[in-house]
């Protein structure tokens, strides 16, 4: 048997400007909006989250941009499901929260199948959401739901048995992209 390959394709420098890129994405569609709030899904996408909030602040100077966090668990990059359905746990302080009249913007890292992303726009639609944008870092092309990325970082088509592993701090000690190439059979 051999051992996988971990390969990495970005590191933090070209990150940065993949995130300034995206930041400016993401303003241009914002233009003239009051009222935004910006959801990123833990974990990962919630400290890129954090980044493009501050990112956007100078860029949109007069939209009240808030932050928010959703818990939403079905990882499925990886190919085994650690959860079999996708699962969002609503925080307390979200349980009452009215988004009516607001432009959404869910932030995560890695748009594979959709699950994740579809969960969370299910869950914002019954908040009195007016509009909903995706933000990813990286799209791997291959959805399965009818869901796209309305500002995507990378595009990254990769073997199906691959994965894309997204080291974001302060979850990993360095900002990277890693395919990784499973070990085969010899």
């Amino acid at each position: 048997m051999t051992v996988e390959q971990r390969t990495t394709v970005y590191g933090s420098r070209e990150l940065h400007a993949v995130l300034d890129t995206m930041a400016a994405a993401l303003a241009a569609k914002l233009a003239g909006i009051e009222r935004v709030s910006l959801v990123g899904v833990l974990r990962r996408g919630a400290p890129l989250a954090d980044q493009l909030f501050e990112r956007l602040k100078p860029l949109l100077p007069a939209t009240d941009v808030e932050r928010i966090d959703l818990s939403i668990k079905r990882y499925a990059d990886d190919l085994t499901l650690l959860h079999p359905q996708t699962q969002l746990t609503e925080q307390p302080e979200h349980a009452h929260i009215d988004l009516s009249g607001r432009v959404v913007v869910v932030v995560d890292d890695v748009l594979y199948c959709g699950f994740s992303m579809f969960r969370a726009v299910q869950y914002l639609l019954t908040k009195g959401v007016k509009t909903v944008h995706a933000v990813v870092l990286v799209d791997r092309a291959c959805a399965t739901l009818p869901v796209h990325a309305d500002v995507c970082g990378l595009t990254l088509q990769v073997a199906p048995g691959h994965i894309v592993e997204c080291h974001v701090p302060p979850y990993e000690p360095s900002w990277q992209i890693v395919l990784v190439q499973p070990a085969t059979p010899d």
